[in-house]
């Protein structure tokens, strides 16, 4: 599986503080799980229902610096969150949003787009139940779906702290949204970013300044 920009974006731009038990569900290769090593000192437990990627996730994690803080399971996030006691300070996921779209023929990467496995309510639900009371939960999703879990976090009684609206270029409309939530009523934050420069062939320096810390090339 491919690193992609979702998770880096993600990753980089969650607010990280002094957070002791991170989780991040559906963790794929482990990126984020090794971003939020990277920027704290929590103890991060990341999640993967798809076999193959768990354990590349794993490998990933045993190779790293940070490998006795980090632990893999492949699971489900619905038997997890079932099962699980553990209180977290931060619950972090790039989930899989595409519905009713064509699937690939490659099931890992079908299970890794669409939301079949991990329909949005069990996604809020779930983290609802494991969030510390202040904790934050934080996702990124395509527009459409940025709508829909909106409603179910209001739902919830949960309460969204944070939006940025992701521009693919300055030409072009949002096509994903970065989300903070909480149990806390809090002023909200809204902001824009832009991933590419003008001409499309360079990204843009609000973009290399939020993920300087893991491109190499920045």
């Amino acid at each position: 599986m491919k690193v992609g920009t979702d998770g880096v974006l993600l990753g980089s731009w969650v607010n990280v503080q002094n957070e002791k038990k991170i989780l991040d569900i559906g963790t794929g290769t482990g990126l984020i799980a090794l971003m939020m090593a990277q920027r704290t000192s929590a103890q991060i437990i990341g999640i993967e229902i798809e076999k193959n990627a768990a354990e590349e996730a794993l490998y990933n994690c045993t190779i790293s610096d940070w490998k006795n803080r980090l632990s893999i399971q492949n699971i489900s996030f619905q038997e997890f969150a079932e099962k699980s006691n553990e209180k977290f300070d931060l619950i972090i996921s790039n989930p899989p949003f595409f519905i009713n779209d064509q699937k690939s023929k490659q099931n890992n990467i079908a299970i890794a787009k669409h939301n079949d496995l991990l329909p949005l309510p069990d996604l809020i639900s779930g983290s609802k139940k494991l969030i510390s009371e202040e904790g934050k939960i934080a996702v990124i999703l395509s527009v459409i779906a940025t709508k829909k879990i909106i409603e179910l976090i209001n739902r919830a009684g949960l309460f969204v702290t944070r939006l940025t609206e992701v521009f693919p270029t300055p030409q072009k409309e949002a096509n994903r949204c970065l989300i903070e939530f909480s149990k806390t009523k809090q002023v909200l934050q809204k902001n824009t970013l832009t991933i590419l420069d003008k001409s499309g062939g360079d990204f843009s320096e609000s973009y290399k300044e939020l993920t300087k810390d893991f491109y190499l090339k920045f």
